[in-house]
């Protein structure tokens, strides 16, 4: 299979916005709470799960970090309810997605890089590869549906995609 290659955009609140939510403090207004102790950064994220009896759970993901040049031949989508990634982190990390539709055309993917303090927010039905940790092991608390119904699909793409090795310091201007 062939592989075109894939540009890395900065996560950014308006390049993202077609695919979900980025999740950050910054630009956002913080509700004083616990007596003055705790800044609440409210509203971040709309889990969405109420299909087919769906819930919201909590879960660790323990990622390995990839190799480059990395290239992205599968992609997978969650049609019956949304998933957020927030890093445990304090390091960039990559974000592959695609618009919904019945299966993620290579034209329309997008690779971001966030700052390592930015979580996501991707809306039900968007395509995405699975987090693509830099450098080293990462952890992510990870929030989506469960509950019956299948709520994956996988995808294997027409053309696989590469993202080469990162431009230095391409983590820092995110």
């Amino acid at each position: 299979m062939t592989s075109t290659r894939l540009e890395v955009w900065p996560l950014t609140a308006e390049a993202f916005a077609p695919f979900g939510r980025v999740i950050q403090k910054k630009g956002r207004r913080p509700e004083v709470i616990n007596r003055g102790r705790t800044l609440k950064y409210a509203g971040l994220a709309d889990i969405q799960a109420d299909e087919q009896g769906g819930k919201p759970v909590v879960h660790l993901y323990c990622s390995q970090p990839v190799d480059f040049p990395f290239r992205v031949e599968i992609m997978e989508c969650h049609p019956l309810g949304s998933q957020t990634f927030m890093p445990l982190h304090n390091r960039p990390f990559l974000v592959i997605v695609a618009p919904p539709g019945g299966e993620p055309v290579t034209g329309s993917i997008r690779c971001f890089i966030t700052d390592g303090r930015q979580g996501v927010h991707l809306a039900k039905g968007v395509w995405h590869h699975s987090q693509l940790s830099l450098g080293e092991p990462a952890d992510y608390l990870v929030i989506e549906r469960d509950g019956a119904g299948d709520n994956t699909v996988e995808r294997r793409l027409r053309q696989a995609l590469t993202v080469e090795d990162l431009e230095p310091g391409a983590a820092q201007e995110a």
